[in-house]
């Protein structure tokens, strides 16, 4: 089989399990939501979520944000990982939105990534989410569905992206990247995955990937 008939294939089981594609981080716009990404990296969206409301009771918009002491928005948010260095990028990108952007989150990929703690990954999020532009933020997670289900062959997320890019819609991007997000969760974890009993990697996985990946 094609990867674009895997793809349709695929997006037609997505879409029947997924038909609302709630995003995970709660958020209330491209700032707070842009935090959250940042916030996200090596911690799980529950965490954020549980960190973030008061994060920003202190502090929802750039400028307030940049005002806040480093010290202090470590100390709301010292339970998620890497917390030192989020801190001090959220201080940081916070001052730059305001000196350089007049308070708001830019709408280009060029000037996200320019901000301090931002990877296309969290531009990508931010693009697509905040501001609907088409994006498909590719993390390890979705590296490695693309992997089992033999969308990509790709080494890295870079090469991933590229080809979900040339086998789904490109109006699709956005609502497939949080789909597989919940199919990984829900139906495809890492390991301990039964790939034969899974609606989607028992029959577009290769039967070479379920032996490997066979539990026990």
């Amino acid at each position: 089989m094609k990867r674009a008939e895997k793809a349709e294939r695929i997006q037609k089981i997505l879409d029947r399990l997924y038909p609302e594609t709630p995003i995970p981080l709660d958020h209330e716009d491209p700032f707070t939501l842009l935090v959250a990404v940042v916030l996200s990296a090596q911690c799980t969206d529950e965490r954020v979520n549980l960190v973030t409301p008061g994060l920003f009771a202190r502090a929802a918009t750039p400028a307030a944000m940049a005002k806040l002491p480093v010290q202090t928005i470590r100390s709301k948010i010292k339970s998620c990982g890497l917390a030192p260095a989020k801190a001090k990028n959220i201080a940081a990108l916070s001052k730059i939105l305001v000196a350089e952007h007049g308070g708001r989150v830019p709408e280009s990929f060029e000037a996200l990534e320019a901000l301090p703690g931002v990877g296309h990954k969290t531009a990508s999020v931010v693009m697509t989410q905040a501001f609907g532009r088409p994006a498909f933020p590719v993390d390890t997670h979705i590296h490695r569905l693309a992997a089992r289900w033999g969308l990509s062959t790709g080494r890295n997320v870079e090469q991933t992206e590229r080809d979900l890019k040339r086998v789904f819609p490109e109006e699709s991007w956005g609502r497939v990247h949080l789909q597989m997000i919940y199919f990984g969760r829900e139906h495809c974890p890492a390991r301990g995955h039964d790939l034969a009993a899974c609606p989607v990697c028992g029959w577009a996985a290769s039967k070479a990937r379920i032996a490997a990946e066979a539990p026990g």
